[in-house]
């Protein structure tokens, strides 16, 4: 199971919530472009109601403004912006899996390594389905604290990010390689050290946050200024 893949009622303000947040995340919707109610609610087949109460619930979660006179926009990031959330995520992830620690059993390492196994095949074909196999390996660790709020936390994060991560992955990155670095997270956790696994997972963390940041230089973004995606961003 994902970050974001969590069992919901079947309500229209959460299949509009799930419909939004899906575009956002997959690029359809840019950082700074404007979301039209009326236009989501058609697509939708529903009222505006529950798509304006789905902007309210995403900006209450800092993925959209909601600003007078503009409607609802995408939120966007600036590269200092993106560096903190890694500096955070690294912090948080540490914490998940050094309480995660003390259930890594034979199962629970054996279910690692198939999540593992499941992403290299995944960056082995092309790297399309990659970063939700990432995902869901780092997922599987957070789950692990059994730390509710920790791990909505963490969630958060990750979409944060997820539409500059798919551009950069499908532009830059090679899946493939990244994947031999989860292998260091596996070897940590495999020693059952749980200051050594802490560490080695902020590491692992931080390590992609200059690779990203580099990605948006080179495309001419101004460090205060909001990140942008190109127009072939959705993936």
């Amino acid at each position: 199971m994902s970050f974001a893949s969590k069992g919901m009622a079947a309500t229209a303000q959460d299949e509009a919530y799930r419909a939004i947040l899906q575009d956002i995340r997959s690029g359809r919707y840019q950082p700074g472009e404007r979301l039209i109610p009326e236009t989501i609610a058609r697509e939708l087949a529903m009222s505006r109601m529950p798509v304006r109460e789905a902007f309210q619930r995403l900006a209450n979660e800092g993925l959209v403004l909601i600003r007078p006179n503009r409607g609802c926009v995408v939120s966007g990031l600036t590269i200092e912006e993106i560096y903190e959330l890694f500096e955070i995520r690294s912090v948080l992830e540490g914490l998940a899996v050094r309480l995660a620690m003390p259930r890594f059993d034979a199962a629970a390492l054996a279910e690692l390594d198939d999540h593992l196994a499941r992403m290299r095949r995944a960056g082995a074909a092309g790297g399309a389905d990659w970063l939700g196999k990432h995902q869901e390996f780092h997922a599987y660790i957070c789950g692990l604290s059994r730390r509710p709020k920790l791990i909505a936390q963490i969630a958060a994060l990750h979409i944060a990010v997820e539409p500059y991560m798919r551009v950069w992955l499908h532009h830059v990155a090679q899946p493939a390689h990244a994947t031999e670095r989860q292998d260091e997270v596996v070897e940590a956790i495999r020693t059952g050290d749980a200051e050594h696994a802490e560490a080695v997972m902020r590491d692992h963390v931080l390590r992609t946050a200059p690779r990203l940041a580099e990605f948006l230089r080179s495309r001419g973004q101004a460090a205060g200024a909001p990140a942008t995606l190109p127009a072939s961003a959705q993936i």
